[in-house]
């Protein structure tokens, strides 16, 4: 039984409406069609709203002391390890281009980010925080940077 790709993440937030922002504004994301669930969200796509497949991010909107459609769907979470990265989880990574415009678009909205070069891979990195504390990782091709 062979994985064929990773399909999507999802991340609780109390604040559906910055999570929206950052994906959106930030990564360029699109809001799309998601199932009627029975607690609040969003499905975050990259390309077509025709292929589900292509909601690749799920933010899952917690009211604090409220949650129980969610709490029914998919267990419960306590409020307090709903920010940032947990446990042994650490980071999301995306493969990328455009590096040059990324880092512009990244400077004009002021998004705070961290740049690495992985050794021997020709790989560029840039490293950024959603709202929630979750680590997003952009990857380029090395000789990108010289453009940039």
């Amino acid at each position: 039984m062979p994985f064929q790709k990773l399909s999507h993440y999802s991340i609780r937030t109390t604040d559906i409406e910055a999570s929206r922002k950052f994906y959106t504004e930030v990564l360029s994301f699109t809001v799309g069609p998601r199932p009627p669930f029975n607690f609040p969200g969003l499905w975050l796509y990259n390309g077509s709203h025709d292929l589900y497949d292509n909601a690749i991010v799920h933010i899952i909107g917690v009211d604090a002391g409220g949650e129980s459609g969610v709490k029914d769907y998919l267990g419960h979470r306590e409020e307090q390890t709903l920010q940032g990265s947990t446990g042994a989880f650490d980071h999301i990574a995306f493969s990328m281009t455009g590096l040059g415009a990324m880092l512009k678009h990244l400077k004009g909205r002021k998004v705070k980010f961290r740049e690495r070069k992985v050794p021997n891979l020709n790989l560029h990195q840039v490293f950024l925080d959603d709202p929630n504390g979750v680590v997003i990782e952009l990857n380029y091709p090395a000789q990108e940077t010289a453009a940039a």
